[in-house]
C-alpha cells in the first residue's frame, strides 16, 4: 500500500489542513501497478466511447498560496486610497509601461513582459483549494466531486500509454481540490511525500531486483488463487510497467537536486526548493504540478508577515520563470499563481491585518503561448469588487485548458454514468488569448 501524507496546516476557521490519504478499496492495499491497470483500463473505456483526444504536449504548474493572498499589497495596490484601505507597501514600475506591482517583487517587475496578472477574478469564500484546482467550490464538490484541473490532465495523458512519467504531480500533498472526483482513483497525483517515495529512490541492482520480487510477490499473492489465463497475465503485464516506472528514474531524477549546478541550487535556497522541482518535473514530461508556498491567512500582522514572505516569493516565480525561457520552455508551460480569495482593502486596524475577501482578488499568469506583459482588468478605487472586466475563478482555469489543447466544453461521466462537463463556466479570458 501507498500511503502519502501531506504538511499540516491550520487556518481560521480551526480546520486542520493535514492531508492524509491511503490509497486503497474498501481497505484493500492499492499498488502502482493497480493503478496502471486502473488508468489503462478508464482510457480504453473512454477511447470506446470517444471522449478522449491526445493533448498537445504541454505541462501546467499551479502555485497555490494557501489562506489567501493580499492582493492589496501584491498585484493591484492602491497608493491614491486613504491610509487605512492602501497600507505599508508601495508601487513600482514594472519593465512595461503603465503597470506597477509591489514594491517585494522587484524581480518580477524587471521581467513583466513574461508575466501577467488578472486583477478582477471573483472568488467565494471558504477556505479551500477546491475552486482553484477544480472551478468549483468545496461545497459543492462534496456532492458533485469535480476533477481537479491535474486529474483532468492526468486523464487525457493516460490515453497516449506511456507510463514512466505520472501525468500529474503533487508537491504540496493531497486535498480535496487535487483529488480526482468522478474521474477515480486512478488519477489522483503522485506525490512524493511519504512511504511512496522510498520506490524511487536510487538502489544497487541487488536491492532492485529484490524489490522486484517483492512487489511483484505480493501483487500475485492476493490473486493467483482466483485470477487465471488471459487476465493474470495482463496484471503480469502492469506490473511489469510499473516496475519499468520505477526503475527509469525519470522522476527520481527530477526530485533529485543535487543534480543541479550549486549557483541553480543557491538560487532556490530557503524554502523555494519547491520551485525547482516543479521546473524540473515538467522537463522530464510531467503535465500538471502543483506546489505551495507561504502561509497567507493574515488576520493579523499583515505586512509583517508579507515582507518575509513576499521578496521570497518574488525570487521563486523569477527564477523558475526565468528558467523556462532559457530553456526554451516558455510556451510549453503555463504558470498560474493565486490563493482561494483576497483580502479585505481596508485594514483591521487593531491587529494590523486583512480579513477574508471574495469579492476580488488576483492571479498571476505565465507562459504557454499566452498573451503576457500585461495587466487584466481593475478593481475599484478602494480594491473592493471588479471596476471592469470581471471574471470569474473558472474562466482563468478555462483559459488554463484552452492553452493546455484540452476543451473546456469536455465531459466524462460522473459515477451514476451522467455526462459531466468539467467545467460549467468556460469563458475564457480573452485578453491572455490574444
Amino acid at each position: 500500500m501507498f500511503t502519502f501524507q501531506g504538511k499540516s496546516q491550520r487556518f481560521c476557521d480551526g480546520l486542520s489542513r493535514r492531508n492524509f490519504l491511503s490509497i486503497g478499496a474498501f481497505g484493500a492495499g492499492l499498488t502502482l501497478a493497480d493503478m496502471l491497470r486502473l488508468q489503462a483500463a478508464s482510457r480504453v473505456d473512454a477511447t470506446q466511447s470517444g471522449e478522449i483526444k491526445p493533448t498537445r504536449k504541454k505541462a501546467a504548474i499551479m502555485i497555490y498560496l494557501p489562506g489567501g493572498p493580499s492582493h492589496m499589497d501584491m498585484y493591484d495596490l492602491k497608493p491614491e486610497a486613504p491610509a487605512e484601505f492602501r497600507g505599508e507597501f508601495k508601487p513600482i514600475q514594472t519593465n512595461v509601461p503603465g503597470v506597477q506591482i509591489s514594491e517585494h517583487f522587484p524581480m518580477q517587475a524587471r521581467m513583466w513582459d513574461k508575466l501577467a496578472v488578472v486583477r478582477s477574478l471573483i472568488s467565494v469564500d471558504e477556505h479551500s483549494d477546491s475552486s482553484v484546482m477544480t472551478g468549483y467550490s468545496e461545497n459543492s464538490n462534496r456532492q458533485m466531486q469535480h476533477p481537479s484541473f491535474g486529474s483532468v490532465v492526468s486523464k487525457l495523458r493516460s490515453a497516449e500509454g506511456n507510463n514512466d512519467i505520472p501525468p500529474f504531480v503533487s508537491l504540496r500533498g493531497m486535498s480535496m481540490g487535487t483529488e480526482p472526483g468522478y474521474l477515480g482513483i486512478a488519477h489522483r497525483p503522485f506525490t512524493p511525500e511519504g512511504p511512496g517515495i522510498e520506490n524511487l529512490r536510487l538502489r544497487s541492482t541487488t536491492e532492485r531486483l529484490e524489490e522486484r520480487k517483492t512487489l511483484l510477490g505480493a501483487f500475485d499473492s492476493a490473486r493467483r488463487d482466483v485470477d487465471t489465463g488471459t487476465t493474470m497475465k495482463g496484471m503480469d503485464a502492469f506490473t511489469g510497467r510499473a516496475f519499468d516506472m520505477i526503475s527509469s528514474g525519470t522522476v527520481r531524477k527530477a526530485l533529485d537536486l543535487t543534480r543541479e549546478e550549486p549557483r541553480t541550487l543557491d538560487r532556490y535556497k530557503n524554502g523555494l526548493e519547491g520551485f525547482l522541482r516543479a521546473r524540473r518535473l515538467v522537463e522530464a514530461g510531467v503535465g500538471c504540478v502543483t506546489l505551495s508556498y507561504g502561509g497567507w491567512d493574515t488576520h493579523s500582522a499583515n505586512f509583517k508577515t508579507l515582507k518575509k514572505q513576499l521578496p521570497e516569493l518574488d525570487r521563486g516565480i523569477a527564477n523558475m520563470i526565468q528558467d523556462l525561457h532559457d530553456r526554451g520552455m516558455e510556451d510549453d508551460v503555463i504558470t498560474v499563481c493565486w490563493g482561494e480569495f483576497g483580502r479585505t482593502p481596508k485594514i483591521n486596524m487593531s491587529d494590523a491585518g486583512r480579513d477574508h475577501w471574495s469579492p476580488v482578488m488576483s492571479a498571476m499568469i505565465a507562459g504557454g503561448g499566452l498573451k503576457m506583459g500585461q495587466a487584466i482588468g481593475s478593481s475599484s478605487a478602494r480594491g473592493e469588487y471588479p471596476k471592469d472586466r470581471p471574471y470569474k475563478v473558472p474562466h482563468l482555469l478555462s483559459t488554463i485548458y484552452q492553452a493546455m489543447g484540452i476543451d473546456p466544453s469536455i465531459t466524462f461521466p460522473n459515477g451514476s454514468g451522467r455526462p459531466m462537463y468539467i467545467l460549467d463556466d468556460r469563458q475564457p479570458v480573452t485578453e491572455l488569448l490574444g
